[in-house]
């Protein structure tokens, strides 16, 4: 059996551990190509205007699926481990999902505030007819195919963070972050300027510090990267770029926060906000401005 996987919004949050599950079981993987411009004019068209730029991809993805699995995996994703909620927009998804492509969509809920997430994946086994063990095994490996990823990230960190060259942390949600079309390639551009670039999303947390929110956030991102930013501002840093999906709401508010802690320890702050009509010019020269301040 194939199963579709969108290479967009949900699948940044685990990259590759659906992949590594769903193989697990034995089935066929068929995972959305890298963002390109047909995927995005395919998702623009089939949106609503006031739809966040984020979700428009996504759209493009699955509709880049249609006939081309037996089911497209979204999950329902609503709270974390942390018991904090997911941004609205992974609580509708699925249904949306439903009304765009003929294709089966294969959800479940994933809200740890309820069930383990263990729990919820060996749900998605038994919908497959996989028995318990199967399901153990397969999440055995998309666990370990997690961790393997979270080291390594670690270990980036630490090499990047020593490095003499200037340092950008770059503060957005993973599916801005490593989308390259999205972000209209926004690493290798800093990289090109001579800018070690730290994405804010593989900060290190040092659970032993005590850190009080000024606003708790019950979106587990906005927690989330109030908590890394706290914890990169312990490092030498010379300045920041926060990256946003026009018609994110969540980041609307979020980012107030974000630029006052990097205003109050005396840091560059930029902001961008990405759309269907960002153009490379514009954001170069932005770039090349921002790193003039810090150099």
């Amino acid at each position: 059996m194939k199963i579709g996987i969108p290479r967009a919004l949900f699948y940044w949050k685990n990259p590759y551990f659906w992949e590594e599950f769903f193989k697990g079981l034995g089935q066929e993987v068929v995972l959305s190509p890298e963002t390109n411009k047909d995927i995005v004019i395919q998702g623009t068209k089939i949106s609503d205007p006031e739809t966040c730029f984020s979700m428009k991809v996504f759209f493009g993805h699955i509709s880049w699926l249609e006939d081309k699995a037996d089911y497209i995996f979204v999950p329902r994703m609503k709270s974390n481990k942390d018991k904090l909620e997911y941004c609205p927009k992974f609580f509708g998804i699925p249904d949306l999902a439903k009304i765009l492509v003929k294709t089966p969509i294969l959800t479940k809920v994933f809200d740890q505030r309820k069930q383990p997430i263990e729990k919820t994946l060996a749900e998605i086994a038994k919908t497959l007819n996989k028995d318990q063990e199967t399901a153990g095994k397969a999440m055995a490996a998309a666990f370990a195919r997690e961790k393997e990823q979270k080291t390594k990230e670690e270990h980036d960190f630490y090499k990047t963070i020593k490095s003499e060259k200037k340092k950008v942390v770059l503060i957005s949600h993973p599916y801005n972050l490593y989308d390259d079309y999205i972000n209209i390639g926004i690493r290798k551009k800093l990289a090109d300027l001579d800018i070690e670039v730290v994405c804010i999303d593989e900060v290190p947390l040092d659970l032993g510090l005590k850190f009080e929110p000024e606003v708790k956030f019950h979106w587990e991102f906005g927690r989330e990267i109030m908590r890394k930013t706290e914890e990169i501002l312990r490092y030498d840093v010379s300045g920041a770029i926060e990256i946003s999906s026009f018609q994110c709401g969540c980041d609307a508010v979020l980012k107030e926060f974000v630029e006052k802690r990097f205003r109050q320890s005396r840091i560059p702050f930029l902001y961008l906000i990405i759309d269907e009509q960002a153009g490379d010019a514009g954001l170069q020269t932005r770039l090349e401005a921002f790193v003039d301040t810090i150099q």
